[in-house]
């Protein structure tokens, strides 16, 4: 056994294991059956490893979670119970508690098999995904509820592949901040990250903002404009709000993803592109496929993995970490600035149907109310102070009435197929397993 490698007592096949993977850069441990660890690779150790946590012999779920259950034991979905069922590879995003605190850690888990084909260890490779926080954070993505982690999951399994996502959902939910997140965990993540407000574009600046022009291509050009599309080489097109696309617009946005080439207005020789398709919108796409404002060709050729994301609403756990983290952001003093608990309780107790986006507008006003860095109730805007007994119930918004039928349509797609475990379908989706569940009720496929 290599030097480095720490393992205790286990089976020929372990200690070779062991051997192999001391020569990985991936964070690597091998489990038994009965879910304890018996070895570790240096990168493990580093990462995840601390002097006064012993982990040899110990219990991946007690490690890893604090449980005294393995993880489908106590609510969460158990890779090692996968992998024994499939015989083969499960992958998994979980929580993991770690040296720096709670950490989204993207989990795979393949089982090693003797001669009868039984599983005598378990492989557990161990990601930790840097495009999101489980704590409160200065920037970026913040989360740990299920519905975000399904999300996330969804990013980190098309992230490297290049098929072109479309991210669905209400605005003010967070899609750049995902997008982005798609394309820092992609292969083109040393690339440019190139946004395109496509609801900010009249239809006769679209085509050269996106393709560029030559000089003297129209009034006003007076020097040749290289393009969006040209400016993304290399890396991540972002097209924000896809769905305000003007309809002449889209059959030439439908020949750049196709062909991969463009023309700039008033040339006449092609030029090659060379981008990863990231879309998003809040409107519902196959509705407007069905009237004929959007194009059919073109919904099928950026819908390839859509990614559902969640509403506040659907993460309400997720609140105090995001007020935690809008405080600590784009303050100009070095004061920090805390929340009293009866604030708290009223920031929870609102249904937020302008999602993240209004959360941290409240924040940011109260901000300027806590002169001695508290935000107490009077602080908020009144209508949150209200009290909670009296408020109306919620109405469905605009945005959730519109991104229902698109997502119900994928729900019937996928269901139709039948390739997909529910698990599957909910990853492919971006729902959580019980929210795909309540909707396949409703649907009367469940």
């Amino acid at each position: 056994m290599p030097p480095n490698a720490t393992s205790i007592t286990s089976p020929p096949q372990v200690q070779a294991l062991v051997s192999f993977l001391e020569h990985e850069a991936q964070p690597m441990i091998v489990l038994d059956p009965a879910y304890n660890i018996l070895a570790a690779n240096t990168a493990y150790r580093r990462q995840f490893g601390t002097a006064d946590r012993p982990f040899l012999g110990q219990k991946c779920y007690r490690v890893s979670h604090h449980y005294d259950l393995p993880c489908d034991q106590a609510g969460e979905h158990c890779p090692m119970k996968r992998a024994f069922e499939l015989k083969g590879l499960d992958r998994v995003l979980h929580i993991h508690h770690t040296p720096r605190g709670p950490e989204h850690v993207d989990v795979e888990l393949r089982p090693i098999l003797d001669a009868d084909h039984q599983v005598v260890a378990y492989v557990e490779r161990l990601t930790t995904v840097k495009q999101a926080s489980a704590r409160a954070s200065q920037a970026g993505l913040v989360g740990r509820s299920a519905a975000f982690n399904t999300a996330l999951e969804a990013v980190q399994r098309v992230a490297r592949s290049r098929l072109p996502v479309l991210l669905l959902g209400e605005s003010g939910t967070g899609k750049e901040l995902f997008a982005s997140a798609v394309h820092e965990a992609s292969d083109r993540h040393d690339g440019p990250f190139v946004v395109v407000d496509c609801s900010g574009l009249p239809e006769t600046l679209f085509e050269s903002e996106l393709f560029g022009h030559e000089k003297g291509a129209f009034t006003g050009a007076q020097h040749r404009k290289p393009g969006l599309v040209e400016t993304a080489s290399g890396g991540t097109l972002f097209l924000d709000e896809i769905g305000d696309v003007p309809l002449a617009m889209q059959v030439k946005l439908l020949r750049l993803i196709e062909s991969g080439t463009f023309r700039r207005v008033g040339a006449t020789e092609t030029q090659q592109a060379d981008f990863r398709l990231v879309a998003a919108t809040h409107k519902p796409l196959q509705q407007m496929v069905a009237e004929g404002r959007f194009r059919q060709d073109l919904y099928y050729r950026i819908a390839a993995f859509p990614i559902f994301l969640p509403p506040l609403r659907e993460r309400a756990g997720d609140i105090p970490l995001l007020v935690d983290s809008f405080l600590q952001r784009g303050g100009k003093t070095a004061q920090r600035i805390v929340i009293q608990p009866a604030a708290m309780a009223r920031l929870q107790a609102h249904d937020w149907p302008g999602n993240i986006r209004e959360l941290r507008n409240v924040l940011e006003r109260a901000r300027l109310f806590a002169d001695d860095g508290i935000v107490r109730p009077e602080d908020l805007p009144e209508w949150l102070n209200a009290p909670l007994q009296t408020r109306p119930a919620p109405a469905a918004t605009a945005a959730t009435a519109a991104a229902a039928p698109d997502l119900d349509e994928q729900i019937r797609h996928l269901a139709a197929e039948g390739r997909l475990s529910r698990r599957d379908m909910a990853a492919r989706l971006g729902l959580s397993e019980r929210t795909l569940y309540r909707r396949l009720k409703a649907l009367d496929l469940g």
